[in-house]
C-alpha cells in the first residue's frame, strides 16, 4: 500500500448545496470550530483481530489528513463557493462569514452541461464543444491544470451536481470502444455525468456518484476503471428517508411481519427539490429509492408476506423548506392471525448536512483504495448509497447493518495490511 504524501485534490462537479456544505465543514473542522460529526473516516472505530478491541479509523489507516485536501469545482453558474453557499441557504450567516475567505478562493470552472438532461436548470457558465469527445478532453485539461496548480499527484472526483433524467442502458454503454465512438458522434445516451466520469477515469482518478444518475455504472466505464486501475463507487447517497428504511425493513423481515404497503413522501425546497420536480429527473431518484425494499424483504422467498407489497415513493418541491427536508413513511403491516398494524415515521432532517460527511468519507476511502491498488466498483462502500454499485454478478446488499459490516471488514483488512507493511520497513 502506497503511503499518503503531498496534497490531495478533491474535484467537485456541481458547486451547490451538498458541495458547499462539504467544503465549509472541512474548513471549519480544520480551523477547530466544529467536530467531524457524521464522518466515519474521522470518528469511526473498527475492530482489529490482533487487538480484540476497536481502534479509531484515523489511527490505524494511512488516510490523507484534512490539511492535505485542496479543492476544485465546476458549475453552470460562475459564483464562488461563498456566494454559492449563500444561495443554497443551508448554513447560517455567522457560520459562512467565519469561512468566507476560504470559500471565496474556490471559483468554479465552466461546466459540461446540457438542458436535455436537467430540464429545470440553465446557466451561463458552460463549456462549448463540437463533440462530447471535445468536452471530455476539455475536462481532462481542467483536471491536469488544477493538479499542477497545487503540485498534486492524486485526486478524487465526487459528482455532486443535479440529478439528470433517467437513462436506460444503451448500445454506446456496452463497451469502452462503443462509448468513445458515442462521444465522437454526440450520442444522446451519453449524459454529462458520464463525460465527467470518463474524464476522471482517463486521468487515473477515482470517481464517486452522489446522485442517482446512470454514470460510471455502465459496462464501458467499468471497463475503463479496470483498465486504468481506478476505484469507482456509487450511486445516490443514502442520507434521510432511505437510511431509516434500510434499518426498519430488515427488522420487519427478521420478525417475519408481513408488509402490504409502504408509502414514502418527501418535501424539500432546495435546488435538488426543484430539479426533481421534473418527471425525468424524478424517475432516476424513484428507481434508486424504490429498489431497496425488494432487496431487503426478499419477496421471492416469502411471497405470502411481501409478494404483493405496494411501494409508492413521491418527492414534492416545497420552497419554504429549503434544504430542511421532511419525510413521512406509512407502513401497513400484517401480524399474527392476519391482524393489521401500522408504522408511521416522520423525519425532519437537513439533506446537505447529512450528505456532506459522506462526501468526505468517500474522498478519503477512495483515495486509500487507489493507493491499495483496488480497482473497479467498490462494493464495500455500499454503506453510503441507495443503489450500491457492485461488480457484475456480485450480490447487492441494501440493509444498513450488512453494509456496515462490509465497510468495517474492508477497512480492517486495509488496516492489518498497513500494519504489516510498517513492520517490514527497515529500522533506522
Amino acid at each position: 500500500m502506497v503511503p499518503h504524501t503531498g496534497p490531495l485534490l478533491v474535484l467537485l462537479p456541481g458547486l451547490g448545496a451538498v458541495a458547499t456544505t462539504f467544503l465549509a465543514g472541512v474548513e471549519a473542522i480544520r480551523q477547530g470550530r466544529v467536530r467531524p460529526i457524521g464522518a466515519f473516516s474521522q470518528l469511526g472505530r473498527i475492530p482489529l483481530q490482533e487487538d480484540g478491541g476497536e481502534q479509531p479509523v484515523p489511527e490505524v489507516l494511512p488516510l490523507a489528513p484534512l490539511e492535505a485536501l485542496h479543492f476544485a469545482a465546476w458549475d453552470i453558474f460562475p459564483d464562488d463557493a461563498y456566494e454559492a453557499a449563500r444561495a443554497a441557504g443551508v448554513l447560517q450567516k455567522q457560520d459562512l462569514h467565519a469561512l468566507r475567505d476560504f470559500l471565496r478562493q474556490i471559483r468554479p470552472m465552466k461546466a459540461v452541461f446540457d438542458r436535455q438532461y436537467v430540464r429545470k436548470l440553465d446557466g451561463p457558465h458552460v463549456k462549448q464543444g463540437r463533440t462530447k469527445r471535445e468536452l471530455a478532453e476539455a475536462l481532462r485539461e481542467d483536471i491536469r491544470q488544477a493538479k499542477a496548480a497545487i503540485g498534486a499527484e492524486r485526486a478524487v472526483m465526487v459528482w455532486c451536481a443535479s440529478t439528470e433524467v433517467h437513462l436506460e442502458l444503451a448500445p454506446c454503454h456496452r463497451s469502452l470502444r462503443a462509448f468513445e465512438q458515442g462521444l465522437e458522434r454526440n450520442d444522446p445516451a451519453i449524459a454529462p455525468s458520464q463525460i465527467y466520469a470518463y474524464a476522471a477515469l482517463q486521468e487515473g482518478i477515482p470517481y464517486a456518484n452522489a446522485t442517482p444518475n446512470r454514470a460510471a455504472d455502465i459496462p464501458a466505464l467499468e471497463e475503463l476503471a479496470e483498465l486504468k486501475g481506478v476505484p469507482i463507487a456509487g450511486k445516490d447517497l443514502k442520507t434521510g428517508q432511505t437510511l431509516l428504511k434500510t434499518v426498519l425493513a430488515p427488522a420487519l423481515r427478521m420478525r417475519l411481519l408481513g408488509v402490504q404497503g409502504w408509502f414514502s413522501v418527501n418535501i424539500l425546497g432546495n435546488r435538488d427539490g426543484w430539479v426533481l420536480d421534473d418527471e425525468g429527473s424524478f424517475r432516476s431518484k424513484e428507481a434508486t429509492k424504490s429498489e431497496v425494499l425488494d432487496g431487503i424483504l426478499s419477496p421471492q422467498l416469502y411471497p405470502e408476506l411481501y409478494g404483493e407489497l405496494y411501494h409508492k415513493v413521491r418527492i414534492h418541491y416545497y420552497p419554504p423548506r429549503g434544504d430542511a427536508k421532511e419525510s413521512w413513511d406509512v407502513v401497513d403491516l400484517v401480524g399474527w392471525m392476519g391482524y393489521p398494524m401500522q408504522l408511521r415515521v416522520n423525519f425532519s432532517c437537513r439533506d446537505s448536512i447529512l450528505a456532506a460527511p459522506l462526501v468526505l468519507d468517500l474522498v478519503l476511502f477512495l483515495d486509500l483504495a487507489a493507493r491499495a491498488g483496488w480497482r473497479g466498483p467498490q462494493s464495500w462502500l455500499s454503506f453510503y448509497f441507495k443503489s450500491p454499485h457492485v461488480r457484475p454478478g456480485e450480490p447487492v446488499h441494501h440493509a444498513l447493518a450488512e453494509q456496515y459490516q462490509m465497510l468495517c471488514r474492508a477497512l480492517q483488512g486495509l488496516a492489518l495490511r498497513w500494519r504489516a507493511a510498517q513492520q517490514t520497513l527497515p529500522q533506522a
